[in-house]
């Protein structure tokens, strides 16, 4: 699957905050979307890959040189805002 479809499958997921919850994720549509993630790195071979009971997706990707370099993270949200349907979107690349 390329970058365009995957980034088209992720944001398929209704995934939106909920304000008046006090749990995390607020939504356990948010897990869902997680949950799909952590599916999706182990078939990429990150064996390690995992979800914590906040909804986080954690993973390693080994290094692929020899030589000492710095680790890096990557961050993103994958819960969007509740002004807005969540619900049968349709993007398009244009």
């Amino acid at each position: 699957m390329d970058v365009c479809n995957r980034f088209l499958k992720y944001v398929s997921f209704p995934t939106m905050s909920d304000e008046d919850s006090d749990t995390v994720p607020s939504t356990d549509k948010q897990k869902r979307l997680g949950e799909y993630l952590v599916s999706e790195l182990r078939s990429l071979g990150l064996e390690d890959a995992f979800m914590d009971e906040s909804g986080y997706v954690y993973a390693t990707l080994k290094s692929n040189v020899s030589r000492a370099c710095p680790s890096i993270g990557f961050i993103a949200h994958m819960d969007t805002a509740p002004d807005f349907a969540g619900e049968n979107v349709n993007p398009q690349i244009i």
